[in-house]
């Protein structure tokens, strides 16, 4: 589902005020959460590779051939693993209630391993692979691979057991919407403890014996415009929705105030008369849920935008260290004061970090908070400033924002928190606005290689600027972010609007 930057949103952007037992709620769930299905992947991941390298380390104690592995013998030591995984998998080895406790489904595994050994032995035997040793070989894998899976899965559930004790291994939800709605969705939902989702709250406008303070021992935390506060502090992963989905206008107009959030919006479908095809329901437990709107670059998609950050930034660190010692030097020479100048800014899910960059103003004329937009002739704006500004040199210290995780290299570039045209902040004059801050902020992003950088002196800049923002949360792709990378030394060329 796709919202129209340009329309007319019912929202106020601004924070809103929670009250006491809300804010309570939220630093109780301002650790970071650890995604159970992103778990689930990397133990996959991990045995995997553990019971290859088993294979290929043992190979050598019992083959007459120990220095040589041709393609049969490969296809042996990554087939058994690949065997036993997918049928680990099958049985649902790899839920969070196997993970926390394992001796229920550690006898179906190892029943498993054997499957898998012999599955293999009798392929070997068909495609007449076999030779001396390997008789011994899979002896020894089975039994190293068993005793490497208990000792895994013993770990594994002390892990699992602490960080569902401390409130990180699970999908953290709050309903929106309360009363009669609101009492049957928990009541389907049963023992929150059989599924990953937890329901930290509800929110809902109304109030009196319509929307009472407590539903099914739930407790009621604020209203909607109260939410957007709450769920960027208690990392909220999932909103449900619980209206009828026949209430249009209402549902409308909750979406118009939510879809900036970066989490999963779903719409709770219990009881509707309404059919939609398969495809358009999740589940939480036996709920079916209609999606709307899902967190962008989640999951295996962030760890992959991620890796790509820290390998680009790190090489480019390197490589533009000469510039960035040249550029050092530059400044100091041209004007007394530190070098570096940090800014505040608008990160992810609208946190508020600290950008580097390299000083290109007096050091006491600086204005850390953006309260005064630098124009074209600025008398603040030093020599070397004036340079490093239009080529965009100023930025290059963000690579460190990079690594420290703040920023990403590419991604809507993060504006001050006092940035304004007209003398009306940018939240003011876009209205979604802060859904650009769906995914982290980067140094470079689809809308400046197509011209939009530089001064924003005109409410029509930030819009533009809002849009392609917009358009690359709904694009992004890692040969995306590639391609943007390759294309912003081009875009530097223009510095019309860069001083």
């Amino acid at each position: 589902m796709t919202i129209d930057p340009n329309q007319s949103l019912d929202a106020s952007p601004h924070r809103a005020s929670l009250n006491q037992h809300a804010r309570e709620v939220a630093a109780a769930l301002s650790t970071e959460a650890i995604s159970p299905r992103l778990l689930a992947g990397t133990i996959q991941a991990i045995e995997a590779f553990a019971l290859i390298l088993i294979g290929y380390l043992f190979w050598p104690k019992t083959s007459p051939y120990p220095g040589y592995l041709g393609l049969s013998e490969l296809m042996l030591v990554v087939a058994a693993p690949l065997i036993a995984i997918f049928g680990i998998h099958s049985i649902g080895g790899y839920r969070i209630a196997a993970l926390r406790d394992y001796l229920p489904i550690l006898s179906h595994i190892l029943i498993g391993w054997a499957l898998a050994i012999a599955i293999v032995a009798a392929g070997s035997f068909f495609f007449e692979l076999q030779s001396d040793g390997r008789r011994a070989w899979l002896g020894i894998l089975f039994l190293v691979g068993a005793t490497f899976f208990i000792l895994e899965r013993v770990t594994i559930a002390a892990l699992v057991g602490r960080w569902t004790g401390e409130g990180r291994l699970e999908r953290r939800a709050v309903i929106v919407g309360g009363g009669e709605h609101a009492a049957e969705l928990l009541a389907a939902l049963g023992d929150q403890s059989q599924t990953d989702v937890r329901i930290c709250g509800l929110f809902d406008d109304r109030g009196g014996d319509r929307s009472p303070d407590e539903v099914a021992g739930v407790p009621k935390l604020g209203t909607v415009f109260e939410l957007v506060e709450f769920a960027r502090l208690a990392r909220i992963d999932l909103l449900i929705v619980a209206l009828p989905m026949s209430a249009e206008s209402r549902v409308l107009q909750l979406l118009k105030r939510l879809w900036v959030l970066p989490v999963d919006i779903r719409i709770s479908a219990l009881g509707s008369k309404l059919r939609f095809t398969p495809r358009s329901y999740s589940y939480v437990g036996p709920v079916p849920l209609v999606d709307l709107f899902d967190r962008p670059i989640a999951g295996w998609d962030s760890l992959l935008k991620r890796a790509f950050d820290l390998v680009f930034a790190t090489v480019a660190l390197v490589l533009l260290s000469p510039v960035m010692l040249l550029t050092a030097i530059a400044i100091r020479l041209d004007s007394p004061g530190p070098v570096l100048f940090r800014q505040k800014r608008y990160g992810f899910n609208n946190e508020v970090i600290d950008v580097f960059k390299f000083r290109s103003m007096y050091h006491h004329m600086s204005d850390p908070t953006a309260k005064v937009v630098v124009t074209k002739g600025d008398a603040r704006v030093t020599r070397v400033g004036r340079f490093i500004r239009r080529t965009s040199l100023d930025e290059l210290p963000q690579l460190v924002n990079v690594l420290r995780g703040e920023l990403s290299l590419v991604g809507p570039r993060p504006h001050a928190v006092n940035a304004h045209t007209e003398n009306r902040l940018w939240d003011e004059v876009v209205d979604g606005y802060f859904a650009r801050h769906k995914v982290k902020p980067g140094v470079t992003g689809w809308a400046q290689i197509n011209g939009w950088r530089g001064e924003v002196d005109t409410p029509e800049k930030i819009r533009r600027r809002v849009e392609f923002d917009l358009q690359y949360i709904e694009r992004w792709s890692v040969p995306f972010d590639l391609y943007i990378l390759m294309m912003t030394p081009f875009s530097l060329i223009n510095t019309e609007n860069a001083y």
